[in-house]
This record gives structure tokens, sequence and C-alpha cells, in this order.
């Protein structure tokens, strides 16, 4: 249950606001208890995550965010969005969802955080924690942030060099690396192929034959869009998950990359270790194509588009002959 609690809402009104929410089936037994056992505690105003049927000591220890109360354990998995990573906060008791994203958003946390774009997403670490129910949000972006920052201090200077060129040849900071690697996180779910699908991203920046010229086109990025911004751009209207060709066609979509060139306004998801490393050290290709094939999602990689097409009729018939009951090509 998600209680507002109020500034300047102490020790007196607390027991009539949480049996106003059912939290407490005795107003006046609650009232003894705080003047017998709480003269001290402070509770921290904002928004809460309550229980019904926990004891008055358990309810005193997250109103006053104490660290006697107890703490789960929440694991983060690659390639999830901050919207994602909100629900299961939620979900666990940590946090609400919308003080969560809020957070994620606030100038003046970024600012503290040293993050440069419009919200921390790409820097809510990919990893199992221990977090405290009934937290702060901000606190609960400062952790998952610490742990981004760890991590990318660790790679650059693992690569130094790579990083060096990065920024002298394309002009790209941290930000930039965490939306590559955020992007070839959705793109593949097999580490091995990371580094690979890294050096194919560059060559599309890069190479003068590739054209339409510096795009990424990559489907992930459009359907970003529509999750963060699904009324500016017409095609993510009922997005449901699935991309379809009218989204890749939206110039609206702000996060387009088959219509936009270079990189998109900020990360698309939260990238783990491998996918940062190989942004740092992508694998020598000439490749500009790629496409899944196989119940595995492994990828194909071409050099010239005839070679993709023939890569994509394949994985088609392939499909076709292990689900006979698929519609045909379109």
């Amino acid at each position: 249950m998600l209680v507002q609690w109020q500034t300047g809402s102490g020790h007196a009104g607390a027991p009539t606001e949480l049996a106003k929410h059912g939290l407490v089936q005795n107003r006046w037994l609650m009232a003894l208890y705080l003047r017998l056992f709480c003269g001290s505690a402070h509770f921290e105003p904002g928004p809460h995550l309550l229980q019904d049927m926990i004891s008055p000591h358990d309810l005193v220890a997250r109103l006053a965010r104490l660290r006697t109360r107890p703490a789960v354990r929440v694991t983060v998995p690659e390639g999830w969005n901050s919207q994602q990573i909100a629900s299961r906060l939620e979900q666990a008791g940590v946090c609400p969802a919308s003080s969560f994203l809020q957070a994620t958003s606030s100038a003046s946390l970024l600012g503290e955080l040293r993050i440069t774009g419009p919200s921390a997403e790409g820097y809510l670490f990919p990893a199992t924690y221990a977090l405290r129910v009934d937290s702060n949000a901000e606190q609960i972006v400062r952790t998952l942030v610490a742990q981004a920052h760890a991590r990318l201090n660790t790679l650059v200077q693992r690569h130094a060099d790579a990083a060096e060129r990065l920024e002298a040849e394309l002009g790209w900071s941290t930000q930039q690396i965490v939306t590559l690697a955020s992007i070839i996180e959705k793109e593949t779910a097999h580490p091995d192929e990371r580094r690979l699908m890294a050096g194919v991203f560059f060559n599309r920046l890069r190479d003068p034959v590739f054209r339409p010229a510096r795009m990424l086109q990559s489907d992930p990025t459009a359907a970003y869009g529509c999750i963060v911004a699904p009324q500016s751009a017409p095609s993510c209207h009922g997005y449901t998950g699935r991309i379809t060709a009218a989204m890749l066609r939206d110039r609206a979509n702000a996060y387009n990359t088959y219509l936009h060139p270079g990189l998109p306004p900020g990360p698309i998801a939260n990238p783990g270790e491998s996918a940062l490393e190989a942004v740092l050290d992508p694998a020598q290709t000439d490749a500009l194509f790629f496409v899944a094939q196989g119940a595995r999602g492994q990828h194909r990689f071409s050099r010239t588009l005839e070679q993709h097409n023939e890569a994509v009729r394949a994985s088609r018939r392939s499909e076709a002959t292990s689900n006979p009951s698929a519609p045909g090509p379109r």
C-alpha cells in the first residue's frame, strides 16, 4: 500500500493516519506504543510502501526508515529499462514505481550523479542487490548508479586507448558509450556476439559505403521511443511490445534510428559489463548487416545488402520449416 506521509506529520497524528489506511486496528494502542517506545523516531515525509498485518515495531521502522527494517534481494536483469526495474522494485516492496521513475529523471539528482542525459537510464546497473524495504527512491537510484560508475571506471581504465580514440574521433563521452552498449544489449542475448555487433554498428557509423549514411537501423531503439514517449509518434498508438513497419517509417519517433542518423537521444536500456566492454573493444569486421536466425536467436552477419537479403530469406525458410503453421514471408 502506498501512503503519502506529509511533512510535519509526527507521532501525534500517526495513529489516526495509519488507522485510516487500515494499517492499525486500534489507534489508541498505537498511540500508547509510540509514546512508550518511539520518542526520538522521526518519520520521513514522502511516499512509503506499507503493509497491513505488520507489527507496530515494523511500521515505525519503515516510517522512520530505520536500519532495522528488513532487506530483500532484488535482481536487475541485463537489458531491462527503467520502467521494468521500477515495477520490480515496487513488487519487492522497496519503493513505489512512480517515485523511482521520478528520481531517475530528477535534474538535481542527475547532476549529483554526473549523468549528462535526461534520465538515469543506462546507469541502473544490472546486478543483484540487497535493498531495504520502503526505501527512499533517490537512494535506490544512487545505489544502482554507483555500481554502474564503478564498473565503467574499471572498463575505461582497462581500455583507456579505446576511450580516448572514441572521444577524439567521434566526440564520445561515457554517455555515448553507454547508449551504444544499451543497443547491443537489446539486439543480442548472446555474449559471444556482442563484440561483433559493436563492430557492425561502428561500421555503419563510419563506412562511406553504407547507406543510408550513419543510420544504425536498430529496431529496439524505435520500440524504446514508443515506451518513453508514446504520444510523440503516431505509430506508437496502441503499442503492445511488437515492432511494426509503421514504427520504423515514423520520423516523429526521436529514437527511430532508421530515419535519424547516429545514436538515439540516450540509452534505451541498462547494459551489463559485457555489452559495455564490447563498445570499448569491438571485433574487427567488415560486416554491415545482421539477421537473427534459429530458435536461439543467434545472428548471421553479412557485408553486402545482397548477402544480407539472402540471409533474411534463409532465416524465413528455416522458420517456415520449423513452424509450418506460421504465416509465410511478406
